[in-house]
Order: structure tokens, then C-alpha cells, then sequence
């Protein structure tokens, strides 16, 4: 897959999300979470982060539970520039790619652990959460 964001350091285990059943979602895939504790593949800006997909979810095979990571250490794929420290979001039409927050972002899935330019891997560490800033 491409922009799959590989473990480096589990510091966590990873829990089980729903998912469903009709839907294939390859390791390594940057979830989003819906409502009650569902993951989906991320694919906008700023998605309300479940976690890093630890195992295939093979479409329409009768399971529709998957194991999410919520913490660890990451290699990513960059979008734009990143500068180490910097909070992390997904972003619209960027399959996989993390970017930089701007000031003001709600829902963050975790901090980069190097600098990176547009383009390149760099590590970051998984610790997805939201913050109502209104």
C-alpha cells in the first residue's frame, strides 16, 4: 500500500474497533472513528482520528471487529513541511499523508518526531485526540 504508516516502537497494544464487514481497509491505514467506536479509513481534513489499522480487514469475510493501534511510534508519509514537535492532522485528498495543524486544529493524531519535507517519511508518534476548542 502506498503511504502506509509502518510501526516502529508498539507502545500499545492495539484495541478492538467495529468495522464493517463490507469494507476491505489494508494494515497500515490511517483510521477515522465514528459513532459507537467504528473505524473507517480517514479521508478528510482534520478527521476524528481512531488509530493506525494493525491487521487487513478483508472485505465482506463475516468479521467486523479490527485491531486499532492508538499509541506508537510511526513512519509516515509528509505532506508540505514538518518540523519536529509539530501536532499532526490528516488532511482532504491526501491518501494516508499527514500534515502539519494549523492553530486552531481540534483533532490531532499525534507529534512529529522529526522534521520531514513534502514527500518524505519521518517519524511521528501515534497519541490521536480531540480538543473543542469552541
Amino acid at each position: 500500500m502506498a503511504n502506509e504508516h509502518e510501526i516502529i516502537h508498539e507502545t500499545h497494544i492495539p484495541i478492538p474497533f467495529t468495522v464493517a464487514d463490507g469494507t476491505g481497509i489494508e494494515r497500515g491505514t490511517l483510521c477515522k472513528m465514528t459513532d459507537p467506536k467504528t473505524a473507517v479509513k480517514s479521508d478528510g481534513d482534520a478527521d476524528i482520528v481512531a488509530g493506525v489499522l494493525a491487521e487487513e480487514k478483508i472485505a465482506s469475510n463475516g468479521v467486523t471487529s479490527a485491531p486499532i493501534y492508538r499509541g506508537g511510534v510511526f513512519k509516515a508519509t509528509a505532506s508540505g513541511s514538518i518540523t519536529v514537535g509539530d501536532a499532526l492532522i490528516t488532511l482532504t485528498g491526501a491518501d494516508n499523508i499527514l500534515g502539519t495543524a494549523a492553530v486552531n486544529s481540534e483533532n490531532i493524531v499525534g507529534t512529529s518526531l522529526e522534521t520531514a519535507t513534502n514527500g518524505e517519511t519521518f517519524f511521528y508518534e501515534l497519541n490521536p485526540r480531540g480538543i473543542n476548542l469552541s
